[in-house]
């Protein structure tokens, strides 16, 4: 996370994105557009979906036809997906951080706008979705309510206008470079959290580039703080995933000092794409073992510069010896701090070690422990599920 720039004046309205921002589009383009290529005799490639993000439908429908040599018209192409598209708007899930952010923000009285690419048809559809999204906004703005769209900085003076703010006093979050552009263009302060991974040198121009809006701090702009952490931890909805441990790269036990017992990320990787990377903490089962606390590493690992999003989970036991092929089941229940590079090696180790530390007294708290006795970490599950039903029992103690 870079340090934000001097700050010369407070910031008194923020003005959120919609796409890559607050909710998880990228997710919805892969199983809508996906479909339709493979139709065509076209195979997807995800090294591509980032020529998208930021863009007007018009534009990504452009950038698609392009890409993939279809033979159609952009007005056709969208005559055809968009109904798809709308058929999904439903089952667009929150970003991690994102209700959590909205919530703040209306319960502090900062008054907070909506400025989307996207139409404004769209933007109602799809926050009618999550409940208290609507409300949580004293202005919203779609990209075919203004003449020009992102990275013109047209969207987020409107917004300003709506909300009779001046625009040195907004605070923008955006995920793209086209919404980076366009609120420096309008002349108000930036946060970028790129959706695109390891992507960040190329954002900035933003006054502060975070790794997710669990790590926005409103305090650094003049906003309420949240007062949510505890003992250096955030408490997050927690998620249940498993598998069985496999061998990784070798770099733990031998070069870390430090033994992660890795699982295969494919068994699980539409769960995994719906949070951010960064290191969290929660419970481990092990169906010949017990239950152990655990700290682990969501994401690319910048200091080893993984080309895949890995999940490696150090359990905080000494076992003395491998146990590679157990089922490992997780319940992750909090959130430390973003995924971050090291100056050395020696600087990486001691700050797992640190993570271990904040995870070992976190997980003696109430709120924390009672997921120990999840029935998913006692019971032999369907590899890579979850387990809804466990956390709403746990939930209600």
């Amino acid at each position: 996370m870079s340090a934000p720039m001097p700050i010369s004046r407070l910031v008194s309205h923020v003005i959120l994105d919609l796409d890559g921002t607050l909710l998880n589009t990228d997710s919805v383009v892969s199983k809508v557009v996906k479909p339709f290529l493979v139709k065509n005799g076209k195979t997807w490639d995800s090294k591509k979906a980032y020529k998208v993000v930021g863009k007007t439908p018009y534009e990504a429908a452009a950038i698609v036809l392009e890409d993939y040599g279809l033979p159609y018209s952009t007005e056709e192409f969208l005559s055809m997906i968009t109904p798809v598209f709308s058929e999904q708007w439903c089952n667009i899930k929150a970003l991690p951080g994102a209700t959590r952010l909205l919530k703040h923000l209306r319960s502090n009285g900062v008054p907070t706008a909506l400025a989307s690419n996207s139409p404004r048809s769209n933007i109602e559809a799809k926050i009618s979705c999550h409940q208290g999204w609507k409300e949580s906004f004293s202005a919203i703005v779609g990209g075919d309510e203004v003449e020009k769209g992102k990275p013109s900085p047209d969207i987020f003076l409107e917004a300003a206008k709506r909300m009779n703010a001046t625009p040195s006093n907004c605070l923008v979050i955006e995920d793209s470079l086209p919404g980076i552009t366009a609120g420096k263009a309008a002349g108000m302060h930036v946060i970028a959290v790129p959706s695109i991974p390891k992507k960040t040198a190329e954002f900035s121009s933003a006054d502060v580039v975070i790794n997710s809006l669990l790590d926005v701090r409103p305090e650094k702009w003049g906003l309420p703080p949240f007062n949510d952490w505890i003992e250096d931890t955030l408490p997050i909805e927690p998620w249940f995933i498993s598998g069985p441990v496999i061998k990784g790269f070798g770099r733990g036990s031998k070069v870390l000092g430090i033994p992660t017992a890795n699982l295969p990320a494919e068994n699980f990787s539409d769960v995994v794409s719906e949070y951010t990377s960064g290191v969290y903490f929660g419970w481990a089962g092990l169906s010949t073992r017990g239950t152990y606390k655990m700290v682990m590493s969501v994401g690319w690992n910048p200091y080893f510069d993984n080309t895949e999003k890995t999940v490696e989970p150090w359990l905080l036991h000494n076992f003395g010896e491998d146990f590679y092929g157990e089922e490992l089941r997780l319940a992750i229940v909090g959130y430390i701090r973003p995924e971050a590079n090291f100056p050395s090696l020696e600087s990486l180790i001691e700050r797992i070690q640190e993570d271990g530390r904040i995870a070992e007294k976190a997980l003696d708290l109430p709120m924390y422990a009672k997921y120990k006795d999840s029935p998913y970490l006692r019971n032999t599950l369907q590899l890579g599920s979850t387990n809804d039903d466990s956390q709403a029992e746990l939930n209600s103690k």
